[in-house]
């Protein structure tokens, strides 16, 4: 029996893990791009992302997906436009994407405008100053909230049950029809493992950026 359970709960963990992974590979990256509209000068732009961060903010991660896999179908007839795991991707990754786009605007405004005027000294173009100045030291300043946003994504994976997605929470919960509980408090091992295992890499990384502190 044991087995059965670690093989089943195996199986809903590597969903898990993809949406997790595929989830930062794509919110990452999106998430500079709303960054810098969001720090733009164009004032039209600035507002519209700034309020686009701030619904998706403000809504709840599952009520997204919801929408973004019934919305289509329900609202414009277009049944079958993604996938429950393409919907799933989608909306976690603009969800984070917002996330992780306050974390970088806090982490590049705390810069001292001061770097910026010596690089300029320096003769330095505006791109030379930030990946060469300035970078690092953000990303020394967002490692800690950045860090705490990816071991919530390990957590947030279990919504994805809401549309139909078979991850390490279904799993383990397919077990009570049979009458056994406590396959699903076993999910809690597999999710505490991979957390912790996020913590020292997300340690080590830190202690690396310690030289740009303060």
């Amino acid at each position: 029996m044991f087995s059965t359970v670690f093989l089943q709960l195996l199986a809903g963990f590597r969903q898990t893990l993809a949406v997790f992974f595929l989830t930062l590979f794509f919110s990452i990256p999106l998430g500079l791009v709303i960054c810098f509209g969001s720090m733009s000068r164009f004032t039209p732009l600035r507002w519209v992302t700034r309020g686009f961060v701030w619904v998706i903010r403000g809504t709840p991660l599952m009520l997204q997906l919801i929408i973004i896999f019934y919305g289509p179908g329900l609202m414009f007839g277009l049944t079958g436009l993604v996938s429950r795991f393409q919907a799933t991707i989608v909306a976690f990754s603009i969800n984070y994407a917002c996330y992780f786009s306050e974390i970088y605007r806090g982490g590049i405004e705390s810069i001292p405008k001061g770097q910026y005027e010596a690089g300029q000294v320096l003769g330095m173009t505006k791109n030379q100053i930030f990946f060469r100045v300035v970078l690092l030291q953000v990303i020394k300043r967002i490692t800690a909230p950045m860090g705490n946003e990816i071991i919530t994504l390990v957590k947030d994976t279990s919504l994805a049950r809401v549309i139909g997605i078979y991850e390490l929470i279904w799993a383990g919960e397919s077990f009570i029809k049979k009458g056994l509980i406590w396959p699903l408090f076993f999910t809690g091992v597999y999710y505490l493992v991979f957390s912790g295992l996020l913590t020292i890499l997300l340690d080590k990384l830190d202690k690396k950026l310690g030289y740009f502190r303060g």
